[in-house]
C-alpha cells in the first residue's frame, strides 16, 4: 500500500484456524455458512462482514485476542459460501438481524459483542436496536447509515467528483438515457437472464467499490474485488439493497440510536473514507453521545489500512476483559 504516514503499532493478531465450522439451515432456503475461532467459552462476539453481498475472509478472524475471546464469523445470505450462491430473494437487512439472534442462541450465549464495518456497521446498528439487551458492547468501523444522502454520495453525486476515472468506467459501462437511476440500471442487468451480462455488470460495479475503499491504490484488493466468486454477489446484493433502501426508514437508524445509550461502543472512522464519508459518524455520535468517536487521519475505508487495524485491535482489546 506504499508507506504510512504514522507508525502504528497494532497489527491483526496471528493467522488462525476455526475450531469449528458448519451450515446453519435459517429456512426460506437458505443456508448460513459460520466459523467459531479463538477459546470456547471465552467473552463472545459476532463479526458483521460488509457489502451487502461481501462475505468473510481469514483475515477477519485475526482483529481479536483468540485467548479472551469466543468469536462467531458468519458469510450472510447469499455471500461467501452460505447457500444459495448469489441469492437475492427471502435476503434483506431483517431477516439477517433475525439470522444473528439464531445464530447467538445456536452457540448458546446470553449476549455478545457486536462487531461490523461498513454495510456491517449498518447491520450492527439495526441489530442492537432490536437486541439491545443481547448486545454487549458495539465496535463499528466506517459507518454506513443508510439514508438517502449516503446512496446519493456513492452511486449519484459525490465521490463521482474525487474518483473522476474511476466513475467514468463505473457509469460508462451504462448508456447514457439510463444514467438517471444508475443503480436500477445495474440491478436490471445483474438480474439479466444473460451471464455475460450479468457478469459485465457485476465486475464494473465491484470495481468501482474496491476503488473508493482504500485511501491508496491498492492492486491486490482490487484484483480480489474482480474475481467472479466475490463480484457477483456483491454486486446482485447491494445493487438489491440500495434499490430497496436497505429496508431501512429513512433516518431509521439515527432516530432510534437512544435505544443503545446504555451499550458501550467505539467507532474507528478514516478521515480520508470516500465510500462512507466522516459525516455519518459525527451524526451517530450526535444522536448516541455515549460511544467512542476515533477518526485515523491517514485511513480510507478498506479495514486492511494500517491505521483502521490498529483502532480495531486497540478496541477488542479494550473490551476484552470487561463483564457486562
Amino acid at each position: 500500500m506504499g508507506s504510512n504516514l504514522i507508525d502504528y503499532e497494532r497489527t491483526l493478531y496471528p493467522e488462525i484456524e476455526p475450531y469449528e465450522t458448519g451450515m446453519l439451515d435459517v429456512g426460506e432456503g437458505h443456508q448460513l455458512y459460520y466459523e467459531r475461532v479463538g477459546t470456547p467459552g471465552a467473552k463472545p462476539a459476532v463479526f458483521l462482514h460488509g457489502g451487502p453481498g461481501g462475505g468473510m475472509a481469514p483475515s477477519h478472524r485475526r482483529q481479536w485476542n483468540p485467548e479472551k475471546y469466543d468469536v462467531l464469523l458468519f458469510d450472510q445470505r447469499g455471500c461467501g459460501k452460505s447457500l444459495p450462491f448469489a441469492e437475492i430473494e427471502h435476503n434483506d437487512t431483517w431477516r439477517i438481524v433475525e439470522d444473528i439472534e439464531r445464530l447467538r442462541e445456536m452457540c448458546g450465549h446470553p449476549a455478545w459483542q457486536v462487531f461490523g464495518g461498513s454495510w456491517g456497521a449498518t447491520l450492527a446498528l439495526a441489530y442492537a436496536q432490536k437486541y439491545p439487551e443481547r448486545t454487549t458492547e458495539i465496535i463499528l468501523r466506517g459507518v454506513f447509515l443508510g439514508r438517502e444522502k449516503e446512496k446519493n454520495w456513492l452511486y449519484s453525486y459525490g465521490a463521482s467528483e474525487i474518483m473522476a476515472e474511476q466513475w467514468a468506467s463505473f457509469s460508462g459501462h451504462i448508456p447514457e438515457d439510463e444514467h438517471g437511476n444508475l443503480v436500477k440500471a445495474y440491478h436490471d442487468r445483474l438480474t439479466s437472464d444473460d451471464e455475460a451480462t450479468r457478469l459485465a455488470a457485476a465486475k464494473e460495479w465491484s470495481l468501482w467499490e474496491g476503488s473508493v475503499a482504500t485511501l491508496l491504490p491498492n492492486e491486490d484488493l482490487m484484483a480480489d474485488f474482480a474475481e467472479p466468486a466475490k463480484a457477483v454477489p456483491f454486486a446482485r446484493i447491494c445493487a438489491r439493497f440500495f434499490l430497496n433502501d436497505f429496508y431501512l426508514e429513512e433516518g431509521q437508524l439515527l432516530r432510534d440510536a437512544h435505544k443503545l445509550k446504555d451499550i458501550p461502543g467505539i467507532i474507528v472512522q478514516g478521515r480520508h473514507d470516500i465510500c462512507c464519508p466522516p459525516t455519518s459518524a459525527w451524526e451517530l455520535k450526535q444522536a448516541w453521545p455515549e460511544v467512542e468517536l476515533r477518526i485515523v487521519h491517514d485511513a480510507g475505508h478498506a479495514a486492511s489500512e494500517p491505521g483502521i487495524v490498529d483502532g480495531l485491535v486497540r478496541a477488542t482489546d479494550e473490551f476484552a476483559g470487561r463483564i457486562p
